[in-house]
Formats: structure tokens, C-alpha cells, sequence
């Protein structure tokens, strides 16, 4: 029975880094039809999110299957309630990659965000920095990812309030149907960015079994930038 519920267990956890990687694929593909107004590939992402909500619904069957047929205790139970932690935080990135593309598809032939194109760049850079980075850390569990992707978070959340300054300073020319994007566009990134956080103090405490109060929760929002 051990070998089954270890089996179950790497299992798993390959769903997660699958996921991880998808993501990854995701949030690259969605900020460069944004930047580049690539229709097609912002079509791609779209079509792509629902393999991720299929692997999570995947995994979390699994996990709730491993709880009512083992019930795992100490480290076994950590590792099963993070995992589906973890699932469903992934495939909350998966869903802003796609909010990204579905923004990216309704303004082509044109730039979605004309008058912030050098720091949307840099968001589109930090973005793919956390989704590359949870990849490794969900196959490596090497800490040094961790304390990266809160780095490239803090680099988000920065942009994030610059864009909010630009627009709300006297210089800003750009129309309304832009400010509104650059509102939605700004906050998914930095709420990518926050999910990316919160698996990296997931599977620091799995590793560590040191857990901040700020990670006890999965970052949460409205139903649009969740």
C-alpha cells in the first residue's frame, strides 16, 4: 500500500510541474500577443487554458481519492492539502494569462496599451521570470528559486503602481478605452505575480516547515483578476 500512495504521490507532483509548465507557456504566449498584437496567439492561450483546468480537476480527484483511501497524516498530509493548494493557484495563473490574451485578441490590429509599452515589456519579463521559476522550483524544490520569484514579484508590484501614477498624472493622453486596459492589464500581472509567491512559500515550507502568516491563505480577488 505504501508503494501505491507513493506512486500516487510523484504522480502528483508531475501534474504540478505539467501545470507549471503550461503556465509558463501561457503567461510568454499572452504577453507577447499583447506587446506584439498577435492575434493568433493570443487565440492560442485562450484555447490552451482549458488543457490546465483539466489537469487541475485531474489532480484534485486524486488528492481527495489519496485522503479518503490513505489518510495521510504529518508530512504525507502537508504535502496532499498543498499540492491541492498549489493545483488550484496554478490554474489561477493559467486564467490571467488568459484574461492577458482575451485583452490582447479584443484590441488587435492594434497595441492594447500604446502608452506603456516599455513597462509592460518589463511586466511581460518579471511575469515569465515567476512562471519560469515556479517550474524549477516545482521540480527541484531548490529554495534559490524561491527568494527569485519574489524578486521578479517585487518588480511587478513596482510597475504596478507606476502604471497607476502615469495615469492618474497630469501628463496622461491616453484614451479611455486604454486606461481601462492598462487598469485590468496591470492588476493581472501583478496578481500572476502574487500566486507565484505564494507557491514559492508552499513548497518553502514543505521543505523547510517554516510558513509566514502572510502564506496561510491562497491570494484571493474579484471574480475577473483572480
Amino acid at each position: 500500500m505504501r508503494e501505491i500512495f507513493e506512486a500516487e504521490l510523484k504522480q502528483v507532483g508531475d501534474d504540478l510541474v505539467e501545470m507549471s509548465s503550461l503556465v509558463a507557456q501561457a503567461i510568454d504566449k499572452a504577453g507577447r500577443a499583447l506587446l506584439g498584437s498577435d492575434l493568433a496567439l493570443a487565440q492560442e492561450v485562450i484555447v490552451a487554458d482549458q488543457a490546465i483546468d483539466e489537469i487541475e480537476r485531474e489532480l484534485d480527484s486524486r488528492c481527495v481519492l489519496l485522503l479518503a483511501q490513505q489518510a495521510p497524516v504529518a508530512t504525507d498530509l502537508r504535502v496532499v492539502v498543498s499540492a491541492l493548494r498549489m493545483s488550484a493557484t496554478l490554474e489561477r495563473m493559467g486564467d490571467l494569462a488568459r484574461h492577458i490574451a482575451q485583452v490582447a485578441r479584443g484590441r488587435y490590429p492594434v497595441v492594447a496599451v500604446p502608452s506603456l509599452v516599455d513597462e509592460f515589456t518589463r511586466m511581460h519579463e518579471a511575469a515569465t521570470g515567476v512562471a519560469r521559476r515556479v517550474e524549477s522550483l516545482l521540480q527541484t524544490r531548490d529554495l534559490e528559486s524561491a527568494a527569485q520569484i519574489e524578486q521578479n514579484d517585487d518588480v511587478l508590484d513596482e510597475l504596478h503602481t507606476g502604471n497607476f501614477a502615469a495615469m492618474l498624472g497630469g501628463e496622461w493622453s491616453g484614451s479611455t478605452q486604454e486606461t481601462v486596459d492598462v487598469t485590468l492589464l496591470s492588476r493581472y500581472y501583478e496578481r500572476f505575480g502574487d500566486h507565484g509567491v505564494s507557491i514559492a512559500e508552499r513548497v518553502t515550507f514543505l521543505v523547510t516547515g517554516e510558513f509566514s502568516d502572510a502564506a496561510m491563505e491562497t491570494p484571493t480577488s474579484g471574480t475577473t483578476t483572480h
